[in-house]
């Protein structure tokens, strides 16, 4: 039997793939950084791995999938977008570009 932190860091891994492929001004949502790296139905599991990265992946790009910045942390996450070009009103991304 594999060791479940061997099966969590392969998730980092994948996850932080999709995470530094994102470029200034795209932002993704959770569902679909799970996705595509690999881990259909992961979203929470994304935002986990994202809540306790300590900043060394773009949080800022990823949102929720209706376009809602994170709980608690929208005036940096709408400031962070803003500087980036992203179209933020009402505590949403809007004109959300998808892959």
């Amino acid at each position: 039997m594999s060791d479940p932190s061997d099966a969590s860091r392969l998730f980092e891994s994948a996850v932080a793939a999709v995470l530094d492929g994102l470029v200034e001004g795209e932002v993704m949502t959770y569902g679909e950084v799970a996705s595509e790296a690999g881990y259909p139905g992961a979203a929470r599991a994304v935002g986990r791995l994202l809540s306790t990265s300590g900043g060394r992946y773009a949080w800022w790009r990823v949102v929720n999938a209706s376009g809602r910045l994170v709980p608690g942390h929208e005036a940096e996450h709408e400031r962070r977008l803003r500087s980036e070009g992203v179209d933020v009103r009402d505590g949403k991304v809007r004109g959300m570009r998808h892959r």
